[in-house]
């Protein structure tokens, strides 16, 4: 019969060579190299395919490096991935891959959940939020309306773009069409987390239905300002939070309103 002790004994021994084994896998991945590629020449284009006619989404610059993410078998190029989380190729004549660990000082890491915002080198980009529109309604006083937004815009620079706004108000007694262009600039460009302040102008025409006793049909001028934050996320995805005031007026009438929305948003 096996005593009780040599049976415990045995099952501790056999607990602590697993948990030292665990141990050495966790140290060996830590200190598992990383394939990476350094830019050697003045300027790189980096495409969407192996091959020179595709498509070139990014430009890089001497001394920029990317994480490898394998090599195809289509002549040479390397697959790399960009600081937004996209996949794209390399020359192999103008990349020198090298190996590095994870925990060297000031090694290069791989793309994360969060990444800076697509602006440099993006042309146009569009927003959809949703949020209140809260408005003066005549005898009826502040009222608060459920809003959709499109925001479309063509980006100038990666500090400053042309955008524009399309938007209504969800009530059942017509529609609140809020409308007009501005400028937005972007005061974190290179950041994961990018404030943003804007000035837009542009009208907003109330339509009502015709048994609507709460709208009457309006035609006003508008002016916008306000701002928010960017998250900056993979694959040139963007959250996108922001307020906004907005002075209402005619020429013998004025009243102020205010957005809160959020959404999602993509450059190209």
């Amino acid at each position: 019969m096996t005593h009780p002790f040599t049976v415990l004994h045995a099952a501790a021994l056999g607990f602590f060579a697993a948990l030292g084994s665990i141990s050495a896998t966790a140290e060996a991945a830590e200190q598992e190299a990383e394939a990476f590629a350094r830019v050697i020449v003045d300027s790189a284009e980096l495409r969407t395919s192996p091959g020179v006619s595709a498509r070139v989404i990014y430009v890089a610059h001497r001394g920029e490096t990317f994480a490898l993410d394998g090599r195809p078998s289509a002549g040479f190029w390397l697959r790399v991935l960009l600081a937004d989380g996209r996949t794209a190729y390399a020359l192999g004549d103008e990349v020198q891959p090298f190996a590095v660990n994870r925990n060297d000082e000031g090694a290069p890491s791989r793309p994360g959940f969060f990444a800076p915002p697509p602006l440099e080198g993006s042309r146009i980009g569009l927003s959809l939020v949703g949020g209140v529109l809260n408005i003066p309604v005549l005898g009826e006083g502040q009222q608060r309306f459920s809003y959709v937004e499109a925001r479309p815009s063509i980006v100038l620079h990666k500090t400053v773009s042309l955008e524009g706004f399309i938007g209504d108000a969800l009530t059942t007694d017509g529609a609140q069409l809020l409308y007009g262009a501005g400028l937005a600039i972007y005061l974190a460009p290179d950041w994961p987390v990018c404030p943003f302040v804007g000035l837009w102008g542009g009208g907003l025409s109330v339509l009502p239905n015709p048994e609507s006793f709460v709208l009457k049909r309006e035609d006003l001028y508008v002016v916008r300002a306000g701002g928010g934050i960017l998250f900056a996320l993979r694959n040139r995805i963007l959250v996108r939070i922001e307020a906004t005031n907005l002075s209402v007026f005619t020429a013998d009438s004025y009243k102020n309103a205010q957005t809160i929305a959020g959404g999602l948003g993509v450059y190209f």
